[in-house]
């Protein structure tokens, strides 16, 4: 099999080559390209040393020279380019102490995590396969290189990345290396919160966010987001569900866009409902668990290190996804433009997302009606945006300078009397004229 290449990461290959050493592309890009998918990076392992490596390219950084990395620029473009190696003892399931430098390939390959990443390639040679890794792309299954208990002891992220992979892929986990994932989970606790996020990260935005249960199954969730736990051991006996919390989160999940926003969204929506949950005579009841969620979802994203933007929008979400109509004759205009303005039209356009996923992943009880009601808000919405509604202070037709230019002295009652006017403009669009402002304003301080 020809894998087609970059033709600068063919060129970083053959110029190794044309000095005597080893190299190949390695890992990732080799199996993604075996099916026929497209490689993020395209990663050169070789026999040279990091210092031979510097000397035979030009333009060379430093990237991880302690570990044997050194990035290549060829025409402007990155290619790591990692001497074989040994690593050293480890002690914290997380890193080697340290690492030993070999001219072996198979010795190399053998540190690497599953089979489907230990494999090599090169113009000359074809694929390096020399732990069985094309035998269980076409099986579709995950297994470790060697043995799965001291690969996990290694490195316990690679739990992880073993379900990360599953999830991706649509691949299963082989049953001793899933074993080792159940024996050595515990270890995870090692790991730092920024590495837990981005396997999560790409776990969840996945063509399978299903595999999060799996992770449940095998205690993973328990170390790493033992609210998910809780959440898979809730039921809901009421007649808007027909899931237990956990099922009905993934249930979502499946039905909303593979987007980051959205699948963190999804996945802590009901976050609050298993401490808000009372059992009623004939069902359950989750009053304030929107407002719970929010809470919780903020901790969660904090403990996961996640950036204050993604916090802000997920939670402003949770605490909103379930705010809608009770009924098509509640629907109207001035509630619509309201909420739109408290939470920004990008914000109203996910969260018409997420409510569509959430009642998706619902009993079918009252779920026309509930899909009605969402898609008479949804018009209302795009006609508010193509009407070009006022929705903010900034939209209104008159603004501070204007104030203090009629005599609002400076301070906070300029800000009272622009919120005041924004609230009557929400009311009735029509009044954001800027003559009719300035006599709002003229009349309501004649009033004092």
């Amino acid at each position: 099999m020809k894998i087609k290449m970059p033709a600068q990461a063919a060129k970083v290959i053959q110029t190794l080559e044309q000095h005597g050493f080893e190299a190949y592309i390695v890992g990732g890009c080799v199996r993604d390209s075996i099916l026929g998918r497209t490689p993020g990076d395209w990663d050169i392992t070789t026999s040279a040393s990091p210092q031979e490596v510097k000397e035979i390219f030009d333009h060379t950084v430093d990237t991880g020279i302690e570990h044997g990395t050194v990035t290549v620029l060829m025409n402007h473009e990155p290619y790591e380019v990692t001497t074989y190696r040994v690593d050293g003892k480890y002690e914290d399931h997380r890193r080697p102490n340290e690492v030993h430098f070999t001219k072996s390939l198979r010795e190399d390959l053998l540190r690497r995590d599953f089979t489907i990443n230990a494999m090599a390639y090169n113009d000359n040679e074809g694929i390096i396969d020399m732990y069985d890794g094309m035998t269980d792309l076409k099986n579709q299954t995950i297994c470790c290189v060697g043995e799965a208990k001291k690969r996990f002891d290694e490195d316990a992220l690679r739990i992880l990345r073993a379900l990360r992979f599953q999830a991706q892929l649509g691949f299963q986990i082989e049953e001793k290396t899933e074993e080792a994932i159940k024996n050595q989970a515990k270890f995870l606790k090692d790991i730092s919160a920024e590495r837990i996020q981005v396997e999560l990260e790409k776990l969840i935005t996945s063509a399978h966010p299903e595999v999060l249960v799996n992770a449940y199954k095998l205690g993973v969730t328990k170390i790493i987001f033992p609210e998910f736990d809780i959440m898979m051991e809730t039921p809901q006996n009421n007649p808007h569900h027909k899931y237990n919390v956990g099922i009905h989160t993934i249930e979502a999940m499946k039905k909303i866009e593979a987007e980051h926003i959205y699948r963190w969204t999804m996945l802590l929506h009901d976050v609050g409902k298993p401490t808000a949950r009372v059992e009623g005579p004939d069902k359950d009841h989750f009053k304030m668990h929107p407002v719970i969620g929010e809470e919780m979802a903020r901790k969660i994203l904090r403990r996961l290190k996640f950036d204050n933007q993604t916090i802000k929008q997920v939670t402003t979400l949770v605490r909103w996804h379930d705010r809608r109509f009770a009924s098509m004759e509640e629907v109207n205009k001035k509630t619509v433009r309201r909420w739109v303005s408290q939470l920004t039209p990008e914000l109203f356009t996910r969260l018409m997302e997420v409510q569509k996923a959430d009642i998706s992943a619902q009993s079918d009880y009252q779920r026309d009606k509930k899909e009605q009601v969402l898609q008479e808000t949804k018009k209302l919405f795009e006609e508010i945006i193509e009407e070009k509604n006022c929705l903010s202070i900034k939209e209104l037709k008159i603004n501070g300078k204007d104030l203090m230019d009629m005599g609002v002295p400076q301070g906070k009652e300029i800000g009272q009397i622009l919120s005041w006017l924004l609230d009557q403009v929400l009311e009735d669009p029509q009044l954001n004229e800027r003559g009719t402002l300035t006599r709002m304003v003229e009349e309501k301080r004649d009033e004092k």
